[in-house]
């Protein structure tokens, strides 16, 4: 059981970044080490990662929300940024969240996120 949630979190990191898993795994453990990507890959092959009632696209919302509260806008907000846009959340929609939350969390942290909205977009062809 434990190795099979473990290669599903795998799996959920490697999407995140959209990398495949052994670079996924190899980013990680340079950063944290392998004891702590060890049980991050753990706890992400549950059900709050894997379950079947949420979709990607609410998990990075819900995910963006907690590290926009907790002041996070380095590039672990810029991987979930990527993460809602790849499942379809547009930038005026990132704007939209950026500015509930302000309401919410207050201004400073929801304006730094909403810088990290900015200089991560992707710019239209």
């Amino acid at each position: 059981m434990s190795a099979d949630r473990t290669a599903a979190g795998r799996a959920v990191y490697a999407r995140n970044f959209g990398v495949d898993e052994a670079t996924a795994q190899q980013a990680m453990e340079s950063r944290v080490g392998p004891e702590f990507v060890a049980e991050a890959f753990l706890a992400a092959g549950g059900p709050g990662r894997s379950g079947e009632h949420l979709t990607d696209r609410d998990r990075s919302l819900a995910t963006i929300g907690a590290l926009v509260a907790q002041g996070v806008t380095d590039d672990r907000l810029d991987v979930y940024l990527g993460v809602a846009r790849r499942n379809g959340v547009d930038e005026q929609g990132l704007a939209e969240l950026m500015i509930l939350l302000t309401a919410y969390i207050g201004q400073p942290s929801a304006s730094l996120a909403m810088q990290a909205v900015r200089r991560t977009a992707v710019s239209a062809p």
